[in-house]
């Protein structure tokens, strides 16, 4: 019987009859997001405990994967956006389209309730995407609105369905303009609430490198992007960033800093490595010789690695040429150049090294000159106890001008 045809008293009043609630009960509008629990999952439909009297349903279809699979089981809460009532049931659904077909009147629809569709990215046109729409037809996506970020990459969405806003709804369906904008920074705020209960400043946290800059790397955590400055990424001095990270790449980092407010966040990788000062004082000892590598070349000196993350500083008064002082230390050295250095001091705390040149003692090398003066000595050290001769003043001049 047609409820509307009623002459019962209790019909004076359709909607509170046909949905069993009270009179100034608030309804859904359509478009309307709800978060509901799955009671029963049929051939065709799942039914959702709404809090009302009267069931909520959505198509089983959305509720699968590409191949017929449920991805959800009954009990499980499900986000979804109210359609239309009809027969006392509340529609709702995940997305339009999702494997089913769809009309001019359900984009429309769409469009002004902000409900999201399911569309296939065909190909890139000039300055986006075309976009091919639930029920075979086509809309525009601008590059701008494909990601929050622009990606380096634009083939990579080809051939994929994606979700999408409907932002321009004219000419009878011909002009349609469609966002992904707006629906990632949703996400994103709803993961930054969840994570700013999770992260704590100091705390190692697992994240994926999304770009590689002159000044470090950005680093996704969970839907949270930050910076690992290039200070941060090895104890190596950097000076590619693509030389230790590449873009995709997994990696643990630890939180520096958090700063909400400004979506601005900092991460190290270098704090989650081997520190290899802590064992420096075993590796290099005071006086042992090392062959070593010259990083740089500085008016002041030379800094040598001597290990993975383990630089020490070669100082000019400590750079000879022949036993001569040096003005400058490109005079005998060059950058990649390997040579033996001595160590004269560890500072594992400071975080220095000092180094010398083996053989260095602020003494000019024994030459020709020096060997003969020096026999010369031993001969005559018992029959010229009174001084020297004249051929050994002329040696002592000779190195004494030196």
């Amino acid at each position: 019987m047609d409820p509307t045809n009623s002459k019962t008293p209790e019909n004076s009043d359709f909607s509170k009859m046909l949905n069993n609630q009270p009179a100034n009960f608030e309804r859904y509008e359509p478009g309307e997001k709800i978060s509901a629990k799955l009671v029963t999952i049929s051939d065709e439909w799942a039914f959702l405990d709404i809090g009302r009297k009267g069931e909520g349903v959505i198509s089983r279809e959305e509720l699968e994967d590409k191949d017929g699979n449920l991805e959800v089981k009954t009990g499980d809460y499900i986000d979804c956006f109210f359609v239309y009532t009809k027969n006392g049931e509340y529609h709702f659904t995940k997305k339009i389209g999702g494997g089913r077909d769809a009309g001019i009147e359900q984009l429309e629809n769409a469009y002004h309730n902000e409900i999201p569709i399911e569309a296939y990215v065909e190909q890139e046109i000039k300055g986006g995407y075309e976009i091919k729409l639930p029920g075979n037809k086509r809309g525009f996506c601008p590059f701008s609105q494909m990601t929050l970020r622009r990606s380096d990459d634009n083939s990579k969405f080809i051939g994929t369905h994606l979700t999408f806003h409907i932002i321009e709804f004219s000419e009878k369906g011909r002009n349609i303009v469609v966002s992904r904008r707006n629906l990632l920074e949703e996400e994103e705020e709803e993961k930054k609430e969840i994570l700013k209960e999770k992260l704590q400043v100091g705390q190692t946290i697992e994240g994926k490198i999304t770009s590689l800059q002159k000044f470090g790397a950005f680093v996704d955590v969970g839907g949270v992007e930050g910076l690992i400055p290039i200070s941060h990424i090895s104890y190596n001095r950097v000076e590619d960033v693509s030389n230790y990270l590449q873009v995709g790449q997994i990696v643990d980092v630890e939180i520096m800093s958090l700063d909400w407010e400004n979506n601005r966040h900092s991460f190290s990788l270098k704090n989650t490595l081997d520190n290899p000062w802590e064992s420096l004082t075993q590796l290099f000892p005071v006086d042992s010789v090392h062959k070593a590598k010259v990083a740089r070349l500085e008016s002041y000196g030379a800094f040598i690695t001597l290990t993975d993350g383990i630089d020490g500083l070669l100082h000019i008064s400590k750079i000879t040429n022949g036993g001569k002082k040096v003005k400058f230390p490109a005079q005998v050295l060059k950058e990649g150049q390997e040579i033996e250095v001595k160590i004269e001091s560890v500072d594992p705390v400071k975080r220095r090294i000092s180094l010398a040149m083996p053989g260095d003692s602020n003494q000019a090398p024994e030459n020709e000159e020096n060997k003969l003066y020096t026999q010369f000595k031993e001969k005559n050290k018992n029959k010229n106890k009174g001084g020297m001769g004249s051929l050994g003043k002329l040696l002592q001049k000779k190195l004494d001008d030196k």
